[in-house]
């Protein structure tokens, strides 16, 4: 399991950064769900990736429902773990 989740981190991370750079150009764009279903999975790799790229912060809406995302995973995790 530990295997699978640094991967899915650093995917994460590597979506947020790519999503930032596209877009810089002005390109074609990761949809907001996509980047929220990632969080999901990969938490701390889109919490870095929006840290270090600067990237959603100041986006209120997409902040409240990340961390939703976030509370959501803890609670998950929190049960895991119990039983």
């Amino acid at each position: 399991m530990i295997p699978f989740l640094l991967i899915a981190n650093f995917i994460t991370f590597g979506v947020f950064g790519f999503d930032k750079w596209q877009a810089r150009k002005h390109q074609w764009r990761v949809s907001e769900n996509a980047l929220l279903g990632l969080s999901f999975i990969g938490l701390l790799g889109a919490a870095s990736g929006m840290i270090i790229f600067n990237h959603k912060v100041s986006k209120k809406s997409f902040l409240v429902k990340f961390v939703l995302v976030a509370v959501i995973d803890v609670v998950l995790l929190y049960r895991l773990i119990r039983h």
